[in-house]
């Protein structure tokens, strides 16, 4: 039977992957001749990832996901500890990935290479981080949880409402943000030049 639960998680997964591509991608163009817009979805990029993975998706894998899992299969335990280890620095992390870009944007070109070599290294971080919870949990979870283990973590996943994925509504006090994120960015998140 299909789990709307985990889907949700894959489909939350690939708008974050997308997002730190065209992230990256940004970052290989660089600011050219228009650095207030470069800089601007840059920083509205950053905040989506703070506001949307990090504050919604986190806490559910963190206090309904892992628990279930790892209580029903102890084997996983060494995946989970990796794993909140992760969320508990991915806070802190983006934050600082925030005010390195600040940085960047006003202190000029000596800050370039801080934000540059963080950024890098915070997109591979994540997206090994996706691909551990994609391997080595999800598919154990699809295994081992019971029927209302399912209700519940569908019924809480369903309520993350993330309008990249392309399954949810938009919600109007974001629309500032993915118009400009959209608008402005590199495909595949936006329809921009970047």
């Amino acid at each position: 039977m299909p789990r709307t639960s985990l889907q949700t998680i894959k489909d939350e997964h690939a708008a974050l992957a997308s997002m730190l591509q065209s992230l990256l991608l940004m970052l290989d163009r660089g600011p050219g001749d228009t650095p207030e817009r470069f800089f601007d979805v840059l920083r509205a990029m950053l905040f989506y990832i703070d506001e949307f993975p990090e504050r919604l998706h986190h806490p559910k894998e963190s206090n309904l996901l892992f628990p279930r899992v790892v209580r029903l299969a102890p084997d996983t335990m060494a995946a989970v500890t990796q794993l909140e280890k992760d969320h508990a620095h991915s806070e802190a992390a983006v934050r600082e990935l925030q005010h390195l870009l600040l940085a960047w944007e006003l202190i000029g070109e000596s800050r370039h290479a801080a934000f540059d070599s963080a950024m890098r290294q915070y997109a591979q971080d994540y997206l090994g981080h996706m691909k551990l919870e994609e391997t080595a949990i999800l598919p154990v979870a699809q295994a081992v949880l019971s029927e209302a283990d399912w209700a519940e973590l569908d019924a809480a996943f369903a309520a993350n409402g993330d309008p990249l994925t392309g399954k949810h509504p938009r919600d109007p006090a974001y629309d500032r943000l993915f118009t400009r994120i959209v608008m402005r960015a590199p495909a595949p998140i936006g329809v921009g030049e970047g």
